[in-house]
């Protein structure tokens, strides 16, 4: 399982797309997984035939484990034992052999408190938390500080509502089950408030035409340019300290068939709008066809959410921690305004800004939307 970040620590097998006996060449896509970070193909590290695969799809493992042994194609099958192989490939500390039978669920019972940190422990004590109906999150269902708050703040769970035989019934896939929890922290983490601004794109549609670049590119290029004059929405919060952050990274949600993913712009300040259209592209198209690099992913510090595309006026998103700060973009469409006395037919967008209220104030979050807005309907057609 390779380190896919440095803040990553496990790997959730998503498919295998090589089977036992297949011959796989160096750098040939040989499994999919999914982390907490980024959704990837992995390639295979050497050539020869696949002998083993020791880790199901769906099994989630630690990083630096072996989930597959490659061969010279000379070896045993997999159920006997096995010659050296040629090269381990990137097993989960148990495979399913060795593995208890009765799952995660009893090894954490089993093992008690050596599955929790003193002050995991402390913490339930102090909410009233029986620790054994909570879930834990980490690596082999080890309880963590957030499992417990989570649970103090929601109480035990309600029982499930009955279904139909009729209904269909999936699991959340790994990635979908990351996104619930990483918006669900966000929700119980920040004090969301929402700003809405109408921005007309009526000049900026000639530019557009003349430079062939994406309305998305105008927009991350105009909020790179504001974050630099309003730092404290490029910031992050730790503890009782405000981080600002130096670099002015803008993350670009991209929706997938199977959830949503942030690919980061690096440097966007630092960028030409040419050069912003380049990366937003790029970056997109290597999120659908699942060639992001953990890398692509880290160090957001901003965010820029696209629900237009889908044709919505607007959206109140969630931040994307530990961000402070979030832009929505509605659909750019011919609108009724007032222009003058008359009422004509513009082109026109609802941006939306949601932000932290706890550093945040209602007059910086209008103030930093207002200089995104004029940006955008006095584009200055000679910037690069």
């Amino acid at each position: 399982m390779p380190q896919m970040g440095e803040s990553v620590a496990e790997g959730t097998i998503v498919r295998w797309i090589k089977k036992i006996g297949d011959k796989v060449d160096r750098d040939e896509p040989l499994f999919e997984i999914s982390t907490d970070k980024v959704d990837a193909e992995i390639p295979s590290p050497a050539a020869g035939v696949l002998s083993q695969i020791l880790a199901k799809e769906g099994d989630t493992v630690p990083v630096n484990s072996v989930v597959a042994v490659i061969g010279t194609g000379a070896e045993a099958p997999a159920s006997a034992p096995q010659a050296k192989p040629a090269v381990v490939a990137a097993a989960p500390a148990k495979t399913a052999e060795t593995a208890n039978a009765a799952g995660p669920a009893a090894e954490a019972s089993a093992a008690g408190h050596e599955r929790t940190s003193p002050l995991v422990r402390q913490l339930a004590k102090e909410h009233n938390v029986d620790l054994s109906q909570v879930h834990g999150s980490g690596i082999g269902g080890r309880i963590t500080k957030d499992d417990v708050l989570a649970f103090a703040e929601r109480g035990p769970a309600a029982p499930a509502p009955k279904h139909s035989a009729d209904d269909r019934v999936e699991k959340m896939s790994v990635m979908r089950k990351k996104i619930a929890e990483h918006m669900v922290a966000s929700r119980r983490t920040s004090a969301h408030v929402h700003t809405v601004f109408e921005v007309d794109f009526s000049a900026l549609a000639n530019i557009r035409e003349t430079k062939k670049i994406s309305y998305l590119s105008f927009i991350v290029k105009a909020v790179a340019d504001a974050l630099k004059e309003f730092p404290l929405l490029n910031a992050s919060v730790e503890g009782d300290s405000i981080v600002y952050h130096k670099d002015i990274n803008i993350g670009v949600a991209v929706a997938l068939e199977t959830g949503l993913i942030v690919p980061v712009v690096k440097h966007a300040d630092a960028q030409s709008l040419a050069a912003i259209g380049e990366s937003v592209a790029d970056l997109a198209t290597r999120a659908r066809s699942k060639h992001l690099k953990p890398e692509d992913v880290a160090d957001g510090t901003f965010t820029v959410t696209n629900p237009g595309a889908f044709g919505a006026l607007l959206g109140t998103p969630i931040i994307n921690q530990p961000q402070v700060a979030i832009l929505g973009v509605g659909s750019i469409e011919k609108r009724p305004a007032v222009v003058g006395d008359a009422v004509v037919a513009r082109l026109t967008s609802v941006l939306t800004l949601g932000f932290d209220h706890r550093v945040i104030d209602g007059a910086v979050a209008d103030q930093f939307m207002a200089r995104i807005k004029r940006a955008l309907e006095t584009w200055d057609e000679s910037q690069p």
